[in-house]
């Protein structure tokens, strides 16, 4: 397949066009117009996956973070090394931010919400103007060390926990990435528990004093989710070689 031809796929899985987001969703490096016979996954553009695309033996990388976040900067240092190793190696860079976190299916919190096995799912955590979580009730209720081992990726330990909730949670409500200050909309809405990327100082004594559970289980790993299911429709749907590249920054 082209670069454009698998633009139009993942075009077709998101609604890239309506979002209001910084970073620059879609194709953000063309190569020379080669076929890409094997895609690489990763959560971020830099020059470690890069590195590994090449590797690997791919000619595309699609990240959940790239490399243009919506206003220019000067090509130079790293900036200029990373998309030098592009061009040099001709590898296209395919990025999806905010419409990969809030997909029903693909995306980061319904991978999330899902490993919890959360029912009666509805959207939860606005922003920018859009709700870009879920929340729900729990299959079954859930210990916060059960709700830990289900979310971590390759049993890599959380970030933190706030165990400040029930002793097994029945709701529960999931925001990928870093959406400490959601806290808040959970404590209104009642939840007992809330699974996000990055902790927050600001939102520890809120939890205390709201009695809410919540799991930070870090950035990196809470946005594994979405690129995976991701490389998963590609294999199913389009029959393509491809590699997950697995690059925890334990942040």
């Amino acid at each position: 397949m082209t670069t454009k031809q698998l633009d139009i796929f993942f075009k077709t899985l998101f609604d890239i066009e309506d979002w209001e987001d910084v970073s620059l969703n879609g194709l953000q490096v063309d190569n020379d117009g080669a076929e890409i016979g094997k895609i690489a996954f990763a959560v971020d553009a830099c020059m470690e996956t890069f590195e590994r695309t090449a590797f690997a033996g791919a000619s595309m990388l699609f990240v959940h973070h790239g490399l243009f976040w919506g206003k220019p900067f000067a090509l130079n240092g790293s900036a200029r090394a990373r998309l030098k190793f592009l061009f040099d190696k001709n590898i296209a860079l395919y990025a999806v931010h905010l419409p990969l976190d809030q997909h029903p299916r693909l995306g980061n919190n319904a991978v999330l919400a899902e490993k919890l096995e959360m029912e009666n799912i509805e959207p939860f955590g606005l922003y920018h103007g859009r709700k870009i979580g879920f929340k729900g009730s729990l299959k079954k209720p859930l210990r916060i060390d059960e709700a830990v081992r289900r979310v971590r990726f390759k049993d890599r330990p959380p970030l933190s926990i706030l165990p400040f909730g029930a002793d097994q949670s029945c709701t529960a409500a999931v925001v990928s990435g870093g959406a400490a200050d959601m806290v808040h909309e959970a404590l209104v809405e009642g939840l007992d528990l809330f699974v996000t990327g990055e902790s927050s100082h600001t939102c520890y004594y809120d939890a205390l004093e709201g009695g809410i559970n919540v799991i930070a289980a870090g950035h990196y790993a809470s946005e594994v989710w979405g690129v995976r299911a991701v490389m998963e429709q590609c294999v199913t749907e389009l029959a393509i070689d491809a590699e997950f590249i697995d690059a925890p920054t334990g942040l």
